[in-house]
């Protein structure tokens, strides 16, 4: 949306608290409800979306009060000091500026920035604002590498001349313009020690490719960039995961949505992307065994919690990887293939793997 649809979606939202007030009713704010019982997975889109389930959230509700004075506060920020100024600011930002103690009491507004993030996302669903909408972003955390040339704000960037480390991904890629891309497919992986090793190997340059990796579960502007990718330029999106539970939700995540930003999905979302981490199969393909992780009781408890997922229980292909992760007793992480030579993830396990399309879906 423009910074003038988005600073109206605001302001109906304090109209509609002014309205309450005058009329001398307890105001409320009304939005969609953002947990499990309210969420649907569309399996035409194969998606996951947010249900009808609406909660409500009153000023003269001791349980309410404050994470009511929270959003108005978010609200009232963004509005006046974000967007009518034009400028941007990042999470962190914004708690700092609602950070204080309410007049005559010893109560702070907020006091971890864990508030301020939820009633942004709260914001989001009352109002359909995106957070990159509102000028509000994450930090960054992810790298990228290939034959890509960019304009990011006026500057003109070549993804294949940015060293050792790669472009650092911001959180909001939507005033991103693609001037050039020259790929085959994107490889997206959780690590960025494996980032690290493919781009030193300049694997992205030898098989035309993109990659590009974060820390652990992906960032909303890297599941943002890789859906633009795949959308403007139709490239297949393939992920690269350790063989565990938590690779397979991190794939889910990128493919299917997730369950706190189901909001988002439309703009966040790749049903066609494939899993092409390690799997259980791999263990015995490449002799991994001795680099299995014992399970723990979480372990455990996460694969039966993400195996009877929607999305996943009538999927006999991961319900297999599921079964063998558990007779196995054991997980084996992407760095494991490093023991067959440092380069042999880079020279021979992805080249191969892609090649002869040994995918999930």
């Amino acid at each position: 949306m423009s910074k003038e649809d988005s600073k109206k979606a605001l302001k109906e939202l304090g109209a509609k608290i002014v309205h309450q007030v005058k009329k001398g009713n307890n105001p409320e704010i009304v939005f969609p409800l953002r947990n499990l019982s309210n969420i649907i997975y569309d399996k035409k889109s194969k998606t996951l979306k947010l249900g009808t389930k609406t909660g409500t959230r009153s000023f003269f509700n001791v349980a309410h009060s404050k994470k009511f004075l929270q959003t108005v506060e978010v609200a009232s920020v963004i509005k006046d000091k974000l967007l009518d100024s034009g400028k941007h600011s990042s999470l962190r930002d914004v708690f700092y500026m609602v950070k204080r103690t309410i007049p005559g009491t010893k109560v702070n507004l907020v006091d971890e920035q864990v508030e301020s993030d939820k009633a942004i996302e709260d914001l989001e669903v009352m109002t359909g604002l995106s957070r990159e909408d509102m000028h509000v972003e994450a930090n960054k955390n992810g790298s990228v590498a290939g034959k890509v040339v960019i304009e990011d704000r006026g500057d003109t960037i070549d993804w294949s001349k940015m060293g050792s480390g790669g472009w650092s991904i911001p959180s909001n890629v939507e005033e991103l313009k693609f001037k050039k891309v020259e790929a085959k497919y994107v490889l997206y992986m959780e690590k960025a020690a494996t980032w690290n090793r493919l781009n030193e190997d300049r694997y992205w340059q030898k098989h035309d490719a993109i990659i590009l990796a974060s820390q652990g579960q992906t960032t909303r502007g890297i599941r943002r960039l890789l859906q633009r990718l795949y959308e403007e330029y139709n490239l297949p999106i393939y992920v690269l995961a350790d063989s565990d539970v938590y690779g397979a939700y991190i794939y889910s995540v990128i493919k299917y949505g997730s369950i706190a930003l189901s909001h988002a999905s439309d703009r966040l979302t790749i049903p066609s992307v494939k899993y092409v981490g390690v799997t259980m199969d791999d263990v015995e393909k490449y002799d991994l065994k001795k680099h299995l992780i014992k399970l723990d009781e979480k372990d455990y408890a996460r694969i039966k919690q993400v195996s009877e997922y929607e999305w996943f229980k009538d999927n006999k292909d991961w319900q297999r990887q599921f079964k063998m992760m558990k007779e196995l007793k054991g997980k084996v992480e992407i760095q494991a293939l490093s023991s067959k030579d440092l380069s042999f993830i880079s020279e021979v396990y992805l080249p191969n793997k892609i090649k002869n399309k040994e995918f999930l879906d």
